[in-house]
């Protein structure tokens, strides 16, 4: 069964809701029937690549805010997080542009590594303080999860990834995606924003379950005979 999730790195709560998903899937006995997959979304496309303010004076042209109230609400999120065991540290943070963090997930993603991309590159900036734009730095997260280094310095440029990246904007826009993160359970079902894990492992049952029914696993009807098996039985 497929679970897709549309997120950006910039978001904190989609490394929140990640964590959440990530213990209701560690209690998942039917979890190596799941496929996962990572959507790309963009809160801010505008962002340059190249950090030019802070978080809380990000947030207060942004939002139109006071700075004490900005400070409140990270506050809060920090809180939050570590609830689930995370660490943000939102005066370290770098504002830059994730698209090319994006190209990255979307390489990894091909190489099934996209889960480990998304937690890597969530911790290297809510936790670490990396600028997640910067080539040397993608670089190097890449290739700790066993990336290639020219391929992710190729993926930096090759346009198949630009439009994969906005292919699934477009698709999650069509979903009805406003915000992230959004979890989507065998397109029946879905999540926004970072629920507590009790709420995934419920959706999770529940589309299993129903998945499950739809797609019952053939079982043959089988005559034995002598053979030869992988655990040395028979004469072979």
């Amino acid at each position: 069964m497929k679970v897709e999730i549309w997120s950006d790195v910039m978001c904190p709560f989609c490394y929140i809701g990640k964590r959440s998903f990530d213990s209701a899937l560690a209690q998942f006995e039917h979890q190596d029937q799941l496929e996962i997959v990572w959507k790309s979304f963009q809160l801010d496309p505008n962002l340059p690549d190249v950090p030019v303010e802070d978080q809380v004076d990000y947030l207060q042209k942004r939002k139109g805010m006071p700075r004490e109230q900005i400070e409140g609400m990270l506050h809060h999120v920090t809180d939050h997080a570590k609830r689930v065991g995370l660490d943000f540290r939102f005066d370290q943070l770098v504002m830059v542009n994730t698209f090319k963090a994006h190209r990255l997930i979307q390489l990894a993603k091909e190489k099934n590594l996209g889960h480990e991309a998304e937690e890597l590159l969530f911790n290297a900036h809510f936790v670490e303080g990396k600028n997640v734009a910067d080539e040397a730095t993608l670089i190097d997260l890449g290739e700790y999860i066993g990336l290639n280094v020219d391929d992710i310095r190729a993926a930096f440029y090759d346009d198949k990834y630009s439009y994969q990246i906005k292919q699934d904007i477009q698709e999650g826009q069509s979903l009805g995606v406003r915000g992230v993160p959004f979890f989507v359970f065998d397109r029946k079902y879905a999540i926004s924003g970072a629920q507590a894990t009790e709420q995934f492992t419920q959706t999770l049952d529940k589309s299993f379950s129903e998945w499950q029914s739809a797609n019952p696993t053939r079982r043959l009807d089988v005559s034995g005979g002598d053979s030869c098996a992988t655990d040395g039985s028979g004469a072979c």
